[in-house]
This record gives C-alpha cells, sequence and structure tokens, in this order.
C-alpha cells in the first residue's frame, strides 16, 4: 500500500470536510461507494455535511475509502488547517492513529 501526506485539510463553505493529498488522486473514488468523492479542481476528497457522523468520523471515512484505492493517508507536521478549531483538529488527529507521520516517537 502507499502511503501519502495530507497536504491540508479544512472545511469547506458548506460544511464538508475536505481531504489534499500531496500527490495522489482518486478519479474513481465514487466506486467504494461510501458517500466520499473526489474533487479534480481542488485535487481534493470530500464527504457530505455532516448529519449523524462527527467530522472526526468522516476523516476516518476518507481515509477508509482511500485505502480501499491502495493509499494511506497520513497526517505530517506541514498539513494546513482551514477553518478547524483546536478541538476538532485533536479529533482528527487522534482519529489518524494519534502520530502524524514523521513526528518524533
Amino acid at each position: 500500500m502507499q502511503t501519502d501526506a495530507i497536504e491540508a485539510i479544512g472545511i469547506d463553505d458548506g460544511g464538508s470536510l475536505w481531504v489534499k493529498p500531496a500527490t495522489a488522486a482518486f478519479p474513481f473514488m465514487y466506486r467504494e461507494a461510501m458517500e466520499v468523492h473526489w474533487d479534480a479542481e481542488r485535487a481534493c476528497l470530500y464527504g457530505p455535511k455532516p448529519r449523524e457522523r462527527t467530522y472526526a468520523a468522516w476523516f476516518g471515512q476518507i481515509g477508509d475509502a482511500a485505502r480501499e484505492q491502495g493509499v494511506d493517508l497520513r497526517l505530517v507536521p506541514e498539513t494546513a488547517w482551514t477553518g478547524i478549531d483546536p478541538e476538532l483538529r485533536q479529533a482528527i488527529v487522534t482519529a489518524d492513529r494519534g502520530v502524524p507521520l514523521g513526528a518524533a516517537s
């Protein structure tokens, strides 16, 4: 399985969580039928505005969908955060196994 860094993560104006991989592209993400989509213009994966799931749960769903396509997306110290408060950021880091890729252990 390929590992790719998450270049940026954020919440758009419509309330959807998006995740921008550093190098990977997912033009066939719709095939996974996991409510995760690929935006080719922004080069990011995104889910719908949360209804029942939390943003952290959607982050996990996006990661699971990427793994179904052979890519393990991981947070790195350089990941840019847009529109995400510190509490949500911590929940997302925890959902990413708690240790950003490249961080000292």
